[in-house]
């Protein structure tokens, strides 16, 4: 599919995966920018994109339209040693001077104030975006403003520095802020006690493996590339400090060694997670590390990766026909976006842009693509920490992630069925599907049915995760909530064990406390009818019917318009173990799961598989969970 803006020719020279060279990623930063440009206001204080607008209103919505572009603005110039053939620094310097001349004024160029995150909070977000771009371009735009808008600017700044961010990534919001107004010399304690008390907050959030925690909970999503490590490591490289870049820099080399297998061949990342609609941003983090030197990667498989992140989206109707960047996935998609979302949300992906601050000669640009690790050769990667396990298969480029660890409840926050989030509650999700939407069957979800009310997961408990040569396994445990009568039956917990191999994802659930006449359903991946696509679900113990029809999900996902779900049935009451086997691929060849297990042996609490032909034997014991797998 071709852009609304002109790139240039693809270079299968240098990049023979992707085409894409340095010359393109300008080209498409130059293509957004002036095609949000057209929606500003007059004094260039807003960009009034056009589209149903966030609950902040449309005022903040603006704000988020400027400081979003300006963010690839800022990537684009300073990576261009302050080359700016387009002249949109005298633009943003426009707007800077327009919208804090009478901030919190309802007039037609005014800022929003930025106040606590639950009164007026939006603007915080914003005030990063605007700070970092002020100090990536400082020589050109900052050091040539008139006193009195530097001094207007600071003011307003300092919103963030004096109320209460959201508790979460918010927090490096007003640490970015503070690097930047100590970074031109106006700094002070209030600066200093902001950058302290976000640093003070990411060491509690680290959980090893190179994954933050979003807060003080266990969400693990986009954000650990896009924000927690982003504003750190990227503060330090600006600031020339040694020390605080080798220690964020430590931790995104190893975030990296997991979640460079977080990107599919396609160059699609993984559909999980909340802000989905910040697409390209996800491949911030790995052109961080290149820029910065923290990456276990190569110059040529980083920029793979990004560059396939960047095609991916805009190969697929990412853009509006006007060169706006949707709502969306791929195009507009309601069931991807959060009540926070608006018009100038999908600008975010300007992160992506950060690629630009390796300069025309560094290695990132000049050396030639090298596969992704999803290309080199299948493989299952778990992560402790997050709770999470990587299956990667070579063949079909799918990358798969079973979620035993990632949620979104907050530590004060209840379980409730009300709050469920399709884009953390499901067991598995991939670069070639999505979640199906709330109202339809729930996919690779296991659903206890008490009194006919089904259930949902919301805190997840982590029991474990490893792997070993070619195989890996995670595991967890739930409460299952409901919707309508009692929230929750007293003692009813579900822990499932998920082992992946090649294409295979065993898929081991053992009910506790079930009343007599439960029901369970289990479900596995949501494709659509014409999608190049196989999703299989095989019951192996403990359901009715081992291979039953599929059922419809009709809103589809953000890949397809409708959508089909294999489902089992199966009745449990107190304790009792349920086996299936799963399946993703795009190889239409691939044999049915029905032949993929010679013998299943289920004794107590503990459960045995033998893999077909007798290669590989598979153990999995609970109370303590423990798994071994041996090959033959």
């Amino acid at each position: 599919m071709s852009t609304p803006f002109e790139l240039p020719a693809d270079d299968h020279d240098l990049s023979p995966r992707t085409g894409y060279t340095r010359a393109h990623w300008e080209a498409v930063a130059d293509g957004l920018l002036a095609a949000a440009w057209r929606w500003s206001t007059p004094g260039c204080a807003l960009l009034d994109l056009p589209g149903r607008p966030s609950r902040s209103g449309v005022r903040s919505d603006g704000l988020e339209g400027y400081s979003r572009t300006f963010l690839a603005a800022a990537f684009r110039v300073a990576g261009a040693d302050g080359d700016d053939p387009h002249g949109l620094l005298e633009r943003y310097a426009s707007g800077l001077a327009a919208g804090t001349r009478t901030p919190g004024r309802d007039d037609t160029e005014s800022w929003p104030l930025i106040l606590d995150h639950d009164v007026q909070g939006q603007p915080m977000v914003e005030s990063a975006s605007v700070a970092l771009g002020l100090r990536l371009t400082a020589p050109w735009l900052w050091q040539r403003l008139d006193p009195d808008v530097q001094d207007r600017a600071e003011e307003w700044l300092r919103g963030a520095l004096r109320h209460t961010p959201a508790p979460n990534n918010w927090y490096l919001f007003p640490y970015t802020v503070a690097g930047f107004l100590e970074s031109v010399g106006r700094g002070d304690a209030e600066t200093a006690a902001a950058r302290r008390r976000a640093l003070d907050l990411l060491e509690g959030w680290y959980r090893g493996d190179g994954w933050y925690a979003d807060g003080d909970g266990r969400a693990f999503d986009h954000y650990n590339g896009w924000a927690l490590h982003l504003y750190p490591v990227l503060d330090a490289h600006l600031a020339g400090d040694e020390e605080a870049s080798a220690h964020h820099g430590a931790r995104l080399r190893a975030h990296l060694e997991g979640y460079a297998l977080m990107s599919g061949a396609d160059g699609a990342p993984l559909h999980f997670g909340r802000s989905l609609t910040y697409r390209f941003a996800a491949s911030a983090a790995v052109a961080l590390g290149a820029v910065t030197g923290h990456t276990p990667l190569t110059p040529g498989a980083s920029r793979r990766i990004a560059s396939g992140g960047l095609r991916h989206f805009l190969d697929r109707g990412a853009l509006t026909a006007d060169g706006l960047l949707s709502l969306g996935w791929y195009g507009p998609h309601e069931a991807s976006l959060q009540g926070y979302s608006g018009p100038a949300s999908p600008y975010w992906a300007s992160k992506a842009f950060v690629a630009l601050l390796a300069p025309a000669g560094h290695a990132f640009w000049t050396a030639r693509e090298e596969p992704a690790p999803v290309e080199e050769s299948d493989r299952v990667l778990a992560l402790p920490a997050p709770g999470l396990l990587v299956q990667a298969t070579r063949a079909d480029g799918i990358v798969r992630l079973h979620n035993h660890g990632s949620d979104h409840v907050r530590p004060h926050e209840g379980e409730t069925a009300d709050g469920d989030d399709p884009h953390y509650g499901r067991q598995a999700y991939s670069t070639r599907t999505g979640p199906t939407a709330p109202g339809n069957v729930a996919d690779n979800h296991l659903s206890v049915e008490v009194g006919g009310r089904p259930s949902v997961r919301r805190r997840i408990h982590p029991l474990g995760a490893g792997h070993g040569d070619g195989w890996g396994w995670a595991a967890s445990w739930h409460r299952p909530v409901f919707a309508g009568g009692p929230p929750m039956v007293p003692g009813l917990r579900v822990e499932s064990v998920t082992v992946a191999r090649g294409r295979h994802e065993l898929r081991v659930h053992r009910v506790v406390g079930a009343p007599e006449g439960t029901r369970l359903t289990h479900t596995g991946w949501a494709t659509g009818p014409e999608e190049p696509l196989t999703s299989a679900l095989y019951g192996l113990h403990g359901w009715d019917d081992p291979s039953p029809a599929p059922v419809r999900a009709p809103q589809g996902t953000a890949w397809t318009r409708w959508a089909h779900v294999p489902r089992l049935t199966g009745g449990c009451a107190g304790t009792s173990v349920h086996i299936a086997l799963a399946s993703l691929t795009a190889d239409p060849d691939a044999a049915p799961l029905s032949e993929a297990v010679e013998e299943v042996r289920v004794d107590g609490g503990t459960a045995e598989v033998v893999w077909a032909g007798g290669t590989a034997r598979t153990r999995i014991a609970f109370e303590p969970v423990e798994v071994r797998h041996t090959e033959r």
